[in-house]
């Protein structure tokens, strides 16, 4: 582990290497599991604001549970996440014609209907961010279904900072990005 301004990040997100597979995965992270994406008090005003846009990219399902359930939900642990279809799939998961889950926040974004790409939990994995009063970890995440995109990860050589660096310069800007790449190339000496 080491210190980030008020980031604790484990070496593991400089050390391992990862590269989403969608065509190996099937987009597994948004239909397993047993909670919905992380969100924070701010993407919750979010989601209620652009899910009119959204929606149209919906499945029936999803729109059936978001305007059931709301869009968004807060967990028994008081956590706020997306909701969940039958407690699997998220909400906002749509398939494209291969059957691989997309997400339909990201589809609206894409088309240029909204300015909002989909929750920084979504699009920092496989890193969680966990907040704390004095401090954010920032911890890599394994899991058993992203086995092949560590496998890419490592044929193409791409450590999981590099990966998520879109992600990681929206969540915590460009500074501390340049910082963690520092810190990147002082290790791996």
């Amino acid at each position: 582990m080491f210190q980030l301004g008020k980031t604790i990040v484990s070496e593991d997100i400089i050390e391992k290497d990862f590269v989403c597979n969608l065509s190996a995965c099937g987009g597994a992270c948004c239909v397993d599991g047993e909670a919905g994406a992380p969100l924070d008090e701010e993407e919750t005003k979010i989601l209620e604001k652009i899910y009119p846009k959204v929606k149209p990219f919906l499945r029936k399902e999803g729109i059936d549970v978001i305007e059931k359930e709301g869009t968004w939900v807060k967990s028994e642990w008081g956590e706020l996440e997306t909701p969940l279809i039958n407690g699997s799939d998220c909400a906002y998961v749509i398939f494209d014609k291969k059957n691989t889950a997309l997400c339909g926040i990201e589809e609206a974004y894409n088309s240029g209907e909204i300015d909002w790409k989909k929750p920084v939990s979504c699009h920092l994995y496989p890193i969680r961010v966990k907040e704390y009063s004095e401090f954010a970890a920032v911890n890599y995440h394994k899991w058993e279904i992203c086995n092949d995109a560590c496998s890419f990860g490592k044929e193409l050589q791409v450590p999981v900072y590099k990966f998520v660096k879109q992600a990681l310069v929206r969540k915590f800007g460009q500074d501390w990005y340049d910082e963690l790449e520092e810190v990147a190339k002082k290790h791996k000496k």
